[in-house]
């Protein structure tokens, strides 16, 4: 079955070869093993399950934690011809029906849903009468109470999955040993019939550098435009530790004539989802944010990601900057910091951060962040 993953690779998405471990867990999935593949941000996950879902005969259940980045994933496959669909709150009654239609006709091979829709009757419904061949989990460290972005939600997966007596795939960027091992166990992995793959998390395009924020504001918002200024144009995120403080750095760079948009909680849904759709289309060259950004973005072109102040811990700051450069082209990642950020977040560990370029004078030694 692998032949025929590597012709569907070809003529259905248009490379020319597997990169990665993509081979290995794609041929693992076929083979109905529950795999846990941990690969970074840009590393193909999705395919992983994509491409296994057009050759099973069921439908492969999709579960993702983000509107948004589930409508991202349905236009890619129906761009690529590939039969998917979307059963979420986002949807009019209609579509929902249609879609609910579709589904149990047999026309659809992925369908994608919230880990809270399994609440449903109709889903509940829907699962145990249509023939699901596979579980797919996106950003399943989602699971794991020890993960830095756990969702109760995500833990009642495992209460369903059995239903359907289907093998289970879960995806992340991010997760440690302890958080490796919760997600197997939450989701009851086969213990003779299972495997785990973790694929290189060296991003040689990604250019790290880290300096010390002045006490002034004005002199970190001209910090920032130097920065921003030195990409003629090119598109960024800013992550910010509060809503206040994306808002006043959205005001400061749209005062200096910069083409930026807030994106967080506070804002409306509707707010939010234009301020991304504008940021993907291109037509704003900046979203400034705070951690609500993590996961909804997929977008290649990033060149940079600066971090206004230090992040609640290395898994995130990982998943954070994996969002630049996913095109392969290079990009920079800048964190900005202060010894009061230390003091804003519990706990007092500190975690090293080796620069790619050891003579980079933005280097501090160590740079210490909350877990």
């Amino acid at each position: 079955m692998i032949n025929q993953a590597k012709k569907i690779l070809k003529k259905v998405f248009g490379y020319d070869q597997f990169i990665s471990l993509q081979e290995e867990i794609i041929s693992s999935v076929l083979q109905k093993m529950d795999v846990l593949a941990i690969m970074p941000t840009g590393g193909g996950k999705s395919l992983c399950y994509q491409i296994p879902a057009m050759i099973f005969p069921g439908i492969t259940l999709v579960i993702s934690p983000l509107i948004s980045l589930m409508q991202d994933q349905l236009n890619q496959l129906r761009e690529a011809g590939v039969s998917a669909t979307i059963l979420n709150s986002s949807l009019d009654p209609a579509t929902y029906r249609a879609n609910l239609h579709n589904v149990k006709n047999g026309t659809v091979k992925l369908l994608y849903i919230a880990p809270e829709a399994f609440q449903k009757y109709e889903i509940q419904e829907l699962t145990s009468t249509v023939p699901i061949s596979c579980l797919a989990i996106d950003e399943a460290h989602c699971i794991s109470q020890w993960g830095h972005d756990f969702r109760p939600e995500y833990r009642q997966i495992a209460h369903f999955r059995f239903r359907f007596n289907a093998p289970c795939i879960a995806l992340t960027a991010t997760a440690t040993t302890r958080v490796r091992q919760d997600i197997k166990e939450s989701l009851s992995f086969n213990p003779v019939n299972s495997a785990e793959f973790i694929a290189s998390f060296d991003r040689p395009n990604l250019y790290l550098s880290v300096t010390q924020k002045a006490s002034a504001i004005e002199a970190n918002i001209h910090q920032l435009l130097d920065f921003i200024g030195s990409f003629n144009g090119g598109a960024g995120i800013i992550y910010c530790t509060t809503r206040k403080q994306v808002d006043e750095i959205a005001n400061r760079l749209q005062n200096a004539g910069i083409s930026a948009q807030p994106y967080h909680a506070g804002l409306d849904n509707f707010q939010r989802q234009s301020n991304q759709q504008s940021f993907a289309r291109d037509d704003i060259q900046i979203i400034v944010a705070t951690v609500a950004f993590g996961m909804g973005i997929n977008k290649s072109n990033i060149r940079f990601v600066i971090h206004y102040s230090i992040p609640k811990n290395i898994e995130t700051y990982y998943q954070e900057i994996g969002r630049a450069g996913r095109d392969g082209l290079p990009s920079k990642c800048l964190l900005l910091f202060s010894p009061a950020d230390i003091f804003k977040v519990n706990g007092h560990d500190c975690v090293s951060i080796t620069p790619k370029h050891k003579n980079d004078s933005h280097f501090h030694g160590k740079i210490f962040v909350q877990r």
